[in-house]
């Protein structure tokens, strides 16, 4: 029972129960050292899976040199303060998980491994599940990938046996939750569940270089029911990024990312602050993003799809509110333009004409700001492009504040061709069904408040 009291006298309670817990395997029980030195790979993976349903392993103080580990359901994993799982850093020495497996019947697949969605072999993250259930990784230890340590930042486009693992992947799991645990140096994305539920990330720290390549915080994708909750981000690439696999695997599966609450995080560095795409072809909905402080990101709030994403790629009613910025450099970007791919930069991606309407084309429904606050912008305060042939329906702004840099810095907003560099500007928004604009305010803007080609309806109050 939890009491409060004010001036001494008692104000509430809450009554409540821990779980159950059968029992608990130290890890050092099972012959692990954890002197850096030593490989302790057998022993945590004997201890995890020795452990009985509703029981703990526990990782005391050290430093356990460990390959990808491998969780199983009604399990609790902690990581106690000072342990510290540093990861193998010899490739060769990893578990591949293979991208694509036909059944006997040849009529389905079974896939395991992904690479920027699509089914494609790559390495096992340090901590891997597949088909698990309840289970809790908690503590105050670390993850970490020690990837400045191997190869896997360079050439980082180039595949080495198989595509550079995680530090937490799941595929295929229910009812997982993440909390208090820091992940830092990822070979790849940090953490990225695919084709989960009921997933929660509590007050966890996601770490690594500015300059390192493709480290993305955390990477949903085709997830349903997540949380992300009093966490911190500073990485290399984009803080968050809410996915749904590439064309083949939206078109074949189309299961969207949806009902995903991010709240009270901190996005430090990073490409960008909270991102939707652009491998979105399942589609994602039903996002809320509030009570986050971003900083120095070059893009806060970001869209991005183009077209080949096809018909379930619908990306609607998006909420971001409640987000206090700190010199990003654009604070809102929405981008159906966007030229990833190596047919990015095709006229048929980036052409400003019409092009026909059919199963490669993509959505952006409803996007919703309000109480976006930022200082220190350089760009622009927000910048759309749709699509000619199918504008972004709704954008609204609503009780939002801009204000620029002194010594602003021009950029180019978002990554399609034919955008062009800018500096201290307001809104610029192509392509746009409607756009509501209440109570907007910006301040050390040059030029026109809202630059608008092809918007149908503009309401401004």
């Amino acid at each position: 029972m939890l009491e409060s009291e004010l001036n001494g006298k008692k104000e509430s309670e809450i009554v409540f129960h821990t779980a159950r817990e059968l029992c608990t395997l130290n890890v050092k029980r099972f012959g692990a050292l954890g002197d850096g030195d030593h490989d302790d790979t057998p022993m945590l993976q004997a201890a995890i899976l020795s452990c009985p349903p509703g029981g703990r392993v526990l990782v005391p103080a050290g430093t356990y040199r460990t390959g990808p580990l491998f969780l199983k359901s009604d399990i609790t994993l902690e990581l106690q303060k000072d342990a510290v799982l540093a990861l193998r850093t010899d490739r060769e020495a990893f578990p591949i998980l293979p991208g694509m497996t036909r059944t006997t019947d040849e009529t389905g697949e079974y896939l395991l491994g992904t690479w920027e969605g699509n089914p494609l072999s790559c390495f096992a993250g340090a901590l891997t599940g597949i088909g698990v259930e309840n289970v809790q990784i908690i503590g105050e230890g670390t993850v970490d990938g020690r990837a400045q340590q191997g190869d896997w930042w360079i050439n980082q486009r180039q595949k080495k046996i198989a595509w550079r693992g995680r530090l937490f992947y799941l595929r295929n799991c229910r009812n997982i939750t993440v909390q208090g645990v820091t992940f830092r140096n990822s070979p790849s994305w940090n953490l990225h569940p695919t084709f989960s539920r009921q997933l929660s990330f509590l007050n966890v720290r996601v770490e690594a270089p500015a300059v390192s390549p493709n480290t993305d915080g955390f990477d949903p994708e085709s997830c349903g029911d997540v949380r992300v909750l009093g966490t911190v981000f500073s990485v290399g690439d984009d803080c968050i990024a809410i996915k749904s696999g590439k064309i083949y695997m939206g078109q074949t599966y189309h299961t969207p990312c949806e009902n995903i609450e991010i709240a009270w995080c901190a996005m430090l560095d990073g490409h960008g602050g909270v991102t939707v795409g652009s491998e979105m072809s399942g589609g994602v909905c039903h996002v809320r993003v509030h009570h986050c402080y971003m900083r120095g990101n070059d893009r806060g709030l970001r869209i991005k799809t183009r077209r080949g994403r096809g018909k379930y790629a619908v990306i609607d009613d998006i909420r971001f509110e409640d987000v206090r910025m700190d010199g990003v450099k654009a604070p809102m970007v929405i981008n159906a333009m966007y030229y990833c791919d190596p047919d990015g930069k095709t006229p048929y991606v980036q052409s400003r004409d019409p092009q026909p309407v059919d199963d490669a084309t993509p959505t952006v429904g409803s996007i919703c700001f309000e109480r976006v606050r930022a200082t220190g912008c350089q760009g622009c305060a927000g910048y759309a492009l749709g699509l000619p042939e199918r504008q972004v329906e709704h954008v609204l702004l609503r009780d939002c504040q801009f204000s620029f840099s002194r010594d602003a810095q021009p950029m180019t907003p978002a990554m399609a061709d034919g955008v062009e560099s800018c500096c201290r500007r307001g809104l610029i928004f192509s392509f746009v069904d409607r756009v509501t604009l209440d109570n907007v305010r910006m301040e050390g803007i040059e030029g026109q408040r809202l630059t608008a080609v092809s918007v149908n309806t503009i309401t401004e109050t």
